[in-house]
């Protein structure tokens, strides 16, 4: 191996371990408590190093962002093999809703925050994974709207639609606004939500 090499394969084990130490932190005490010094000190450097690697703090959540899209797409794979596009669509959303309740701090910084979308606005680029699982979700009511099992013709305004709507009341569940019920009865709103969505869309797009 060469000097280029060798020097660049040590640039990737460094930039995994802030990485690891961050998403540990981070999940350990919240996004907002955690500092580039916490995370310099956790691996035993200076905040300098971490700065070789990452512009600033909203930059690194970017690159933990990146690591839970990675993560949610890679669950969406089983339900991509459903047979019936409805179906499909239905254990997508299903997986969202679990990928959410088992990675509630992930989920928080990949569509509730803001960092990693100002971590974006600085580089002027678009959001590649947000895009990416938006187009999966079209790809899906595409075909529901080709096999006739949806009316509407636009794939993306319904993918949308379908999105927000899951995610509405997900958001709501993981930011404690079903509090005011007890924990067995907000269990059986959102299975009961999510029940009556999917019954809604199948009769009504």
């Amino acid at each position: 191996m060469g000097i280029l090499e060798r020097k660049e394969r040590e640039k990737e084990e460094m930039r995994k371990r802030i990485l690891d130490a961050a998403q540990k932190l981070f999940l350990e005490n919240g996004f907002e408590k955690v500092s580039i010094r916490n995370i310099a000190d956790a691996i035993e450097y200076s905040p300098a190093t971490i700065y070789l690697y990452y512009k600033d703090k909203n930059e690194l959540l970017y690159a933990i962002h990146q690591i839970g899209f990675n993560k949610m797409v890679g669950e969406f794979q089983t339900a991509l093999q459903v047979e019936k596009p409805f179906d499909r669509l239905v254990e997508m959303g299903r997986r969202y809703v679990q990928f959410a309740f088992e990675n509630p701090e992930l989920f928080d910084l990949m569509f509730i925050m803001t960092a990693p979308m100002d971590a974006l606005a600085c580089k002027n680029d678009i959001w590649d994974e947000g895009k990416m699982a938006f187009n999966m979700l079209v790809t899906c009511v595409q075909d529901c709207i080709d096999t006739g099992v949806f009316k509407t013709q636009d794939a993306d305004v319904a993918s949308l639609m379908i999105w927000s709507s899951v995610h509405g009341y997900t958001a709501l569940f993981l930011r404690k606004r079903l509090e005011m019920f007890e924990e067995n009865r907000r269990k059986e709103l959102m299975e009961g939500a999510f029940d009556l969505f999917v019954e809604t869309i199948r009769r009504g797009l």
